[in-house]
Formats: C-alpha cells, structure tokens, sequence
C-alpha cells in the first residue's frame, strides 16, 4: 500500500518540466559521441520534449547533437521548436531527411515552419513537397502574416450537403488521403460553400439513414481567410470551437483551422503581451545570443533613461527643499514605489481585458470608475499607514500629512493611468502592451514626486 500511495503521490507531482537526469545523460552522450546511447535516450520522447532540449542546452551541444543525431529529425519535432532555433536545425539536417521530414507534415504546419526562413531555405523545403502540396503552401503564404491563410491547413474532409450517414461513413473508409487528425466532417453545397458541420462522434453514434442536415452542430462559424489570427483564437476560445472552415472572399472553402492552431495563437499572444509589457521584445527566447538580447532590449532601456531624465528634472524644481529636510529623501521612493505597483496592477488587468475583448465600450466606464474608487480607498488606506509611519519616524505630524496626501494622490492617479493609457493606445491604434508599461511608471513617478515635494514645499517650509 506504501508503495502504491507513493507512486500515485509520484503521478500528482510531476509537473511535466524536462528530468535533469535525463538531459545531462544526453549530454554526456554527446560528449562522448556515443549515437546509439543517445539515440535509445531521445526515440522514446515525444517531439515537444525533444524540441524543449534542442533548445534549452547550449549552441554548441546542440550542434554536436545535430550532427550525432540530426537524422532522426522527424516532421513532429521541426513543427515543435522554438523559431529561434529552427533554422539552425534545418541547416544541419541532411536533405533527404529534411524532405522527408516535410512530407509528414500538415500544410499549415509546412507554412508555420517556412514563413521566416530565408529564401534559399524556403525552396529547398518547398521542393521536397509534391506539386499539389506545394502549390497549396506558395498560397497560403500569398496571404497576409498573422491572419487566417496563413494558419489554415488546406487538407478539409467534406460531405455534400445531400448525404446521409452511411454514405458519408463508405466514403471515409474508402478515402486514402485523410488529414491524421480532424474533428468535423464540413457539408457543402454545389457551389463549395460550407453550409455547417457534423462532429465525428455523431457520426459514428448516428443511425446510417440519418441526413447529415439532421446532425449539423450549432456552433459552426466560418472564418474569413483574411481574418486576423488573434481574432480567430478569440472565436475558438469564446464559442468553443474545435475547428472551423476558413472561406475566400467568395465565401468558398479553402481550408480548415483546428483546435491546436488556435491555442497556440493565444499562447503566443499572452507570451507577447507579458514580454511587451516587460519591455524586452515580443520575441524573446533562452536561445537568444548576447547580441540579439541586447538588440531588443536596448531601445527599451534608451526610452526608460529618457523618462527617468523628466523624472529627474521634477525632482530637481525642489531641490532646496530636499537640502533642508533630509527626511523627504528618505520618503520619496515609499511614495514612487507605491505609486508605480498600484499603476502596474490596473494596467495589468486592463491590457488582459482589452486582450480578451472582456473590456468594450459598452463597459469601459464602469470600470474606470471601479478602477478609480479602489485606487482612492488604498490611496487612503496607505496615506494613514504612511502618515504614522513618518510622523512615528521623524516625529513631525505635518510631515505625516504630506506623505498620507501625497499618497491618497498618487495611487488614484496610478489607477486611472494604469486603465486609461492603454486604453487611449489602443484608440490610436497601437498594441496596449507595447508601452503602457512606460508611460504608466512615468506619469506616476512624475505626479507623486511633484504632489509630495510640492506639499513639503508648502506645508513644512
């Protein structure tokens, strides 16, 4: 029983993260160029795991792997890793395997895997498909980047609109040529427009007389094949949605977006969001060299320095009155730091809300004012704390009520600006994660600085 409770204990903890045992034994048989250790350690993994080493360990152990192992790459692990990487690990696949790889894949996956690739890298992989597949890939890259083309695959599993379950059920059996997954059996009419979709399992649970018509779900959407990707994750996560069929502008279909394809776009979206608002680039990753880290971080960093220069010249209009009470340098970052984190809480949940379209114009108000009571009550909350915090500390009750004024002020105007500033970005058109950030800790350091030297100023000198 013992050992049974430890191994059930053993299953609610893993956390699905790499074993380190088990990447420093790939490693060791690296080094030790030992192929068939390294290969028995590696084949029994599933390609995401795979891909998750390739990237994790260092540039040239990934190279000594490459060239041990590289031909054993499948289609499976080139669709897994990380964009950072992947043409680092096409370069050192052999053609035949990387052909071959190719041909496994999926034509969105094929898509995904060759829109940032170079040219000359692009043809190589471009050659190794058949004409048709080919043809469909050159297609889909024609559409616009980060819209619904470009993540649609172009294998669809049809029905006539006309046909009944058995008729449907003869065909797929008979049919060679289906997608290794798909989840709708799309009906069209003669023209190829989709009029609705039947799930697989009411068609295997359905009598064999039974009308596709009589089967249809209720949640069929089609997409537009210019619609943008983001959106399109919102519809799948909103509605429910397992797959979708993507239309022309002649409302024809052309292609199927599934279920995966969406949540990865809505995994890349938050990723984006969080690195944005962080302002490290929306494409940061551990493999990233010394040179490409600071490349995105750099401009970021230049812009803070501009910002953190106005700062600056706020604090320097009072720089006599700090001379004259050392304790407002005490103070002053209690009062910034405050303000900021108050600002970096609403902005965080206003920039997931416009993400999420939770928040709109039918709403956006209320929740100004919510945003703007809560930023007055802590305001007050934390200016009495403050205010015996300092008056206790200096013994100096006024300046007690400086500090609890300047805080009331600055946590209300953190929380307008956490909620207001990326909602002006996004009326003008700009990414609400992009520099919300700055602009936020800006105007709170800039107003708390002001508001509580300027009250010293007055009130204690």
């Amino acid at each position: 029983m013992a050992e049974l409770r430890a191994e059930e204990q053993d299953r609610e903890e893993q956390d699905y993260s790499l074993d380190t045992d088990l990447v420093d034994q790939i490693l060791e048989a690296v080094h030790a160029r030992d192929t068939a250790r390294l290969t028995g350690l590696l084949e029994s993994l599933h390609a995401a795991d795979v891909a998750d080493i390739l990237e994790q360990i260092g540039g040239p152990d990934r190279r000594a792997l490459l060239a041990l192992w590289g031909r054993e790459i499948d289609g499976d692990i080139l669709s897994e890793v990380d964009d950072a990487i992947r043409e680092e690990v096409i370069e050192a696949m052999p053609k035949d395997v990387l052909a071959e790889a190719v041909r496994e894949l999926e034509s969105d996956d094929v898509v995904d895997l060759i829109e940032d690739l170079e040219e000359p890298q692009q043809e190589a992989i471009l050659g190794a498909l058949e004409e048709a597949d080919r043809a469909a890939v050159q297609q889909s890259l024609t559409y616009p980047e980060y819209s619904a083309g470009r993540l649609m695959q172009r294998e669809v599993v049809t029905a006539p609109e006309h046909w009944t379950v058995g008729q449907t059920i003869d065909y797929l059996r008979a049919t060679d040529w289906l997608p290794d997954q798909f989840y709708h059996v799309i009906l069209v009419d003669p023209a190829h427009h989709p009029q609705g979709y039947v799930t697989l399992g009411k068609l295997l649970s359905a009598k064999r007389a039974t009308p596709l018509r009589d089967i249809v779900e209720d949640s069929f959407r089609s997409i537009s094949v210019y619609q943008e990707e983001a959106d399109v994750a919102y519809a799948f996560n909103q509605y429910h949605l397992i797959s979708a069929p993507v239309v022309d502008e002649h409302d024809r279909l052309i292609g199927v977006i599934t279920i995966d394809d969406a949540m990865a776009v809505l995994d890349e979206e938050h990723e984006e969001d969080f690195l944005r608002l962080a302002g490290v680039g929306d494409e940061s990753s551990l493999s990233d060299t010394v040179p490409e880290t600071m490349r995105q971080r750099l401009p970021w960093l230049g812009i803070n320095v501009m910002t953190a220069i106005l700062v600056s010249g706020v604090i320097s209009l009072f720089e006599g009155t700090i001379e004259r009470l050392v304790a407002l340098a005490v103070l002053m970052p209690i009062v910034a730091s405050m303000g900021g984190n108050a600002g970096t809480q609403t902005l965080a949940v206003a920039v997931r809300a416009l993400a999420t379209k939770s928040l709109t114009d039918s709403n956006v108000w209320r929740v100004v004012r919510r945003e703007a009571l809560v930023g007055l009550i802590n305001g007050t909350v934390f200016g009495l704390v403050m205010g015996l915090v300092a008056w206790t500390w200096f013994g100096r009750p006024e300046l007690g009520l400086v500090i609890g004024a300047a805080m009331v002020v600055n946590l209300f105007v953190a929380a307008l600006a956490g909620i207001l500033v990326p909602l002006g970005l996004e009326k003008m058109g700009a990414d609400p994660a992009l520099a919300s950030g700055t602009f936020v800790t800006t105007m709170t350091d800039m107003v708390g600085f002001f508001t509580f030297l300027g009250l010293a100023a007055a009130v204690l000198l």
